[in-house]
């Protein structure tokens, strides 16, 4: 399997303001070796038998996880992992008009980013028919808004619909009293089908699998163990939903097994991730680019985008280290933020994220009579063409400027290439980390948050996370 992802460091060869191909190759030996010596090796210490538990890596998982799961597959087209996830979505899209996501973080960014990349922009506004019978989607337990869970819960009432609720403990207080609200609100409209209408995906113990035993939920998927919130978009955190929403989960592991492949055995002049991190971190180090603008230039990446922000901010913003990451959007945000990325301070590296090609039918400008807007002159011309000039025409003014650039580009938005785009970027962000000295797993300072919260509100310690 190849990966059909690319990056392009041609906007960093910078001598005043970036990096060159020097500094590049000279950091391209000890690139592989961070790839072989760590990442590679935290995956032997998952897949041995014989390692105590306390020296496995910490959310590790996500490498070996998409061959695994697609290894099962096609030893197993009933009993296996995915065909259960695939059997329990078809359950709910027949069972539901639609099916709302309870998670926060990394148990819900990942699949949102799937919905908005994989399904129309419209996708809740089609009818029935458009959507192919699947159910409407939506996300809440990702925060404390009185007004938007209000709205959703009048929303739902009178509508069939079901709950997916995503938490590896349960503890997480926003998802969990989102749980409460909209139990209550399932258990008075359905109260003889409240088992068969919520599926959690938790961990084999904690408060959420204790309610989901307690309420004999029919179905249950498991985070597994050595897999961190921000890097489960590829297990059934992420792949649930997305087989709801009716996406190709076998092509969104695929994408992401022919990153591993070309991670593994690539040289670092030729490896997505090693490209990427090997720019970034030479940019940090060497040129305090301490921001990370990831710039996507379709509407449909914004999410993936945002996904990015939580992996790259929770995994490294540690010991004063770390970049701090940005989702911009172009060319919506070339009116709001340009300015500030051509004239700003030089701290930051712009990421373009673009794609080769469209979903659609390409739009054409039309010719009229009356040319008051003086458009007649782009008469003819599609929408792709106005939209890479513009990436083009950035590209050239930041150059010109001295301002770095990392071009990615992927084939489409479709299952297989943000499957790539997801595991390229889970494994860049380890390795960036092993560069730094920073563990990229865990997240201490979000559970400070979390413990002071509680702690105002009165919570008792036996009761916290």
């Amino acid at each position: 399997m190849n990966s059909s992802l690319s990056v392009d460091l041609s906007g960093c060869w910078l001598d005043e303001h970036g990096i060159t191909k020097l500094q590049f190759a000279e950091l391209a030996n000890r690139l592989e070796a961070v790839r072989d010596e760590t990442v590679l090796t935290d995956v032997k210490l998952l897949q041995s038998e014989s390692i105590p538990v306390e020296k496995v890596p910490l959310d590790g998982r996500f490498y070996e996880l998409p061959e695994r799961l697609l290894r099962q597959y096609a030893e197993d087209r009933r009993g296996s992992e995915l065909a259960q996830i695939l059997s329990v979505a078809r359950q709910l899209q027949d069972s539901s008009e639609a099916v709302v996501m309870l998670g926060i973080g990394g148990s819900y960014m990942g699949a949102k980013a799937i919905l908005d990349g994989c399904c129309e922009p419209y996708y809740n506004e089609l009818s029935v028919e458009q959507r192919a019978g699947r159910p409407r989607i939506y996300f809440e337990g990702n925060s404390l808004d009185n007004d938007s869970i209000q709205a959703l819960l009048q929303r739902l009432s009178g509508s069939r619909w079901s709950l997916v609720v995503i938490s590896k403990s349960g503890g997480t207080l926003e998802t969990a009293i989102a749980f409460r609200l909209f139990l209550e609100s399932l258990q008075q409209q359905f109260p003889e089908e409240v088992s068969s209408r919520i599926v959690p995906v938790t961990g084999p113990e904690g408060k959420l699998d204790s309610l989901a035993r307690s309420l004999n939920c029919k179905d249950v998927f498991r985070v597994p163990d050595g897999l961190g919130g921000r890097f489960s978009v590829l297990s059934p955190v992420g792949l649930l939903p997305a087989a709801c929403m009716g996406v190709d989960v076998v092509q969104l592991l695929e994408g992401a097994a022919a990153m591993n492949d070309t991670f593994r055995t690539a040289s670092a002049e030729q490896n997505p991730v090693l490209q990427y991190v090997g720019a970034a971190h030479l940019l940090e180090t060497s040129r305090g680019v301490d921001i990370r603008v990831l710039s996507v230039w379709s509407k449909a990446l914004e999410s993936a985008g945002l996904w990015y922000d939580q992996l790259l901010a929770e995994s490294l913003g540690k010991a004063e280290m770390g970049a701090t990451p940005v989702t911009a959007v172009n060319t919506r945000d070339l009116h709001s933020r340009a300015q500030q990325h051509q004239e700003g301070r030089r701290n930051k590296v712009i990421v373009n994220v673009a794609i080769r090609s469209t979903r659609t039918d390409r739009i054409r400008v039309p010719k009229r009579d009356s040319d008051h807007d003086a458009l007649n002159q782009l008469a003819g011309k599609p929408m792709t063409e106005l939209l890479s000039a513009a990436y083009q025409g950035t590209n050239q003014a930041l150059q010109e400027a001295g301002r770095p650039v990392i071009d990615i580009e992927l084939e489409s938005t479709d299952a297989f290439s943000l499957g790539q785009y997801f595991q390229m970027m889970m494994l860049a962000t380890v390795v960036e980390g092993r560069l730094l000295g920073i563990n990229p797993y865990g997240q201490p300072g979000v559970e400070a948050y979390k413990n002071k919260m509680k702690s105002l509100l009165g919570i008792a310690d036996s009761q916290k996370d």
